[in-house]
């Protein structure tokens, strides 16, 4: 029967995609990780990988046995938990939005660590797309992604945390002539393009035609943080979700118009599998959201 240490150097071969590169996180030579691979295959009476270069590959074989390994440590790790009830321990691996990680979900995962100090989460920055497709072969616990503007895999599930509005934004020292009218900028000034095959890019599409702009077609970027980085710079003007918890409103170097008859919101939330063992980690991510939504709105009618 394989090992648990060459069950955690499996889910590590298919993470990073090289013997050499999960050698260096587990403390193994390329040739040792390479032994123990063969021996995992042998044991279970098939490839698991298709090698190539100096990459590796995971098969179909390979792909179906990582959400049963993921879940066989995971539970591995429970045990040696001490009993503390509603405790949470073990790792968690975790894909996420770098803007997420700017805003909300940073909030929510420095609190719920403070909660549960036995609790380890890895976190993987991505795009939502490429995300969506790791959790549903179980390489990721959960992701935290926009809402998909494409049907999902039966096996998953997505459900809101917060939503963020799409605004457009300006440079205060634009380095070229800035009109008044948020149409006549969108028409007339360097647009900055939120890449429009991800799933953002389709909601600037949509604000877009909300407003019944033209733009101005400058760069194309999958970053919001780099579309950002050369609004406030002066190089262009671009239509971006308002992050969470970043405080525009006192920007020195940029400022947000308000777009006419735009309504357009970027709901960012949790994707998991229906099934996986670690259904009390995002339980407590989705009830961190929910508690704070229920202040705010009691706030409100104060």
């Amino acid at each position: 029967m394989p090992s648990i240490r060459t069950l955690e150097t499996f889910l590590c071969v298919t993470r990073l995609g090289s013997f050499a590169a999960a050698g260096q996180a587990v403390g193994l030579t390329a040739a040792a990780v390479g032994l123990q691979m063969r021996a995992l295959e042998d044991e279970l009476g098939r490839p698991l990988f298709d090698r190539g270069g100096r990459r590796v590959v995971l098969n179909t074989a390979g792909r179906g046995l990582v959400a049963p390994v993921k879940d066989l440590l995971d539970r591995w790790q429970a045990l040696a938990l001490p009993p503390q009830g509603e405790q949470l321990g073990g790792t968690v691996v975790m894909g996420a939005l770098v803007s997420a990680l700017m805003g909300a979900f940073a909030d929510a995962l420095w609190a719920l660590k403070r909660q549960h100090p036995a609790l380890e989460v890895t976190l993987l920055a991505g795009l939502s797309a490429d995300f969506a497709a790791r959790v549903d072969r179980g390489e990721l616990d959960a992701a935290v992604v926009t809402q998909p503007p494409v049907r999902l895999p039966s096996g998953l599930r997505w459900t809101g945390l917060y939503a963020e509005p799409m605004v457009l934004i300006v440079p205060k020292r634009p380095h070229f002539a800035l009109p008044p009218d948020p149409l006549e900028i969108l028409a007339q000034s360097p647009f900055m393009r939120f890449d429009r095959q991800t799933w953002t890019g389709h909601l600037v599409n949509e604000a877009l035609a909300q407003c019944r702009a033209r733009v101005k077609e400058g760069m194309e970027l999958n970053s919001v943080e780099a579309i950002v980085a050369l609004v406030r710079q002066g190089f262009g003007v671009s239509i971006v979700p308002q992050l969470a918890n970043v405080q525009w409103s006192r920007d020195r170097a940029l400022q947000i118009v308000p777009l006419p008859q735009v309504t357009v919101q970027r709901q960012v939330g949790l994707l998991e599998r229906r099934q996986h063992s670690r259904e009390r980690f995002t339980a407590a991510i989705k009830a961190h959201f929910a508690a704070g939504a229920a202040a705010l709105h009691a706030a409100g009618r104060a």
